[in-house]
């Protein structure tokens, strides 16, 4: 079985280089250790819904949500990230909720009957933050005229900015990147708010890696995180560290989907 390393969920076409060369330094410490079939390269050949699920999973990120839902995945949390963006604390992160900037409504309760953009059902960021902070207006009832999913934040940013859509949630280290190399998008737009705070995206490994290889890859990624010659790399990234956490950590994802429903608002509508 031939190992394999992604990290393919902050991968900007302008931060590929930074991800590449934080593997690198990654699977050359991974080396060190002895640990075998370190892969030289990121997968970018398939989508991360089907990474997640190769029993060949040395290192990748998920998001939050499918790592509690879908425990079918098999996967071992390594550590949570922290970035240094506007609505990260610490090893937490939020989505800002968006719209068109001079659209009418200037918070969230404007928008009721509009039209809605997620990236995808099954994200944390994209859904169950947006839909926890719908819930908590929208007394039980639908709320959007629409939702419709677009397979990616930056897909829905482009909805909002089009014209297709009228408001989106979109996760804040998402959000900085776009900002940074994408102003002409984001420029274009107005923040609503923002949701409640969650877990970010944890570094996993698959659950059949061993103790000994599962603890050379916090060693790994702590050194690499560490190393003042990688700092631009990690800039590029906006990641600052990591803390070592465990699956529980992510019982609060869960309290927003049965907080929802208890409000009556089970679905993003």
């Amino acid at each position: 079985m031939s190992r394999i390393a992604s990290l393919g969920m902050y991968d900007h076409p302008a931060q590929a280089a930074a991800n590449d060369r934080l593997w690198g330094e990654i699977a050359r410490i991974l080396r060190l250790h002895g640990v075998p079939g370190v892969p030289n390269t990121l997968d970018r050949s398939r989508p991360v819904q089907e990474i997640w699920r190769d029993p060949g999973l040395l290192f990748g990120q998920i998001c939050g949500y499918p790592l509690i839902r879908q425990p079918e995945l098999a996967l071992r949390v390594l550590a949570l990230p922290i970035y240094d963006a506007p609505g990260c604390v610490d090893d937490t992160h939020c989505s800002f909720l968006i719209a068109r900037k001079g659209d009418t409504g200037d918070d969230l309760a404007a928008y009721r009957g509009r039209r809605a953009a997620i990236n995808e059902s099954g994200s944390n960021s994209g859904m169950n933050l947006f839909r926890a902070a719908v819930a908590r207006i929208a007394d039980g009832a639908p709320f959007f005229g629409s939702v419709r999913e677009t397979g990616s934040h930056r897909e829905s940013v482009r909805a909002i900015v089009l014209g297709d859509a009228d408001v989106t949630a979109i996760d804040a280290v998402t959000f900085a990147a776009l900002a940074r190399f994408e102003p002409e998008l984001t420029i274009a737009l107005q923040t609503l708010g923002r949701t409640p705070a969650s877990p970010t995206l944890p570094f996993v490994t698959g659950r059949a890696t061993d103790g000994e290889t599962t603890a050379a890859l916090q060693i790994a990624l702590a050194q690499a995180l560490a190393d003042p010659g990688l700092a631009p790399t990690r800039a590029a990234l906006f990641l600052t560290g990591v803390t070592r956490v465990g699956i529980d950590r992510f019982a609060s994802l869960r309290h927003f989907e049965s907080d929802a429903v208890l409000a009556g608002y089970p679905d993003l509508r």
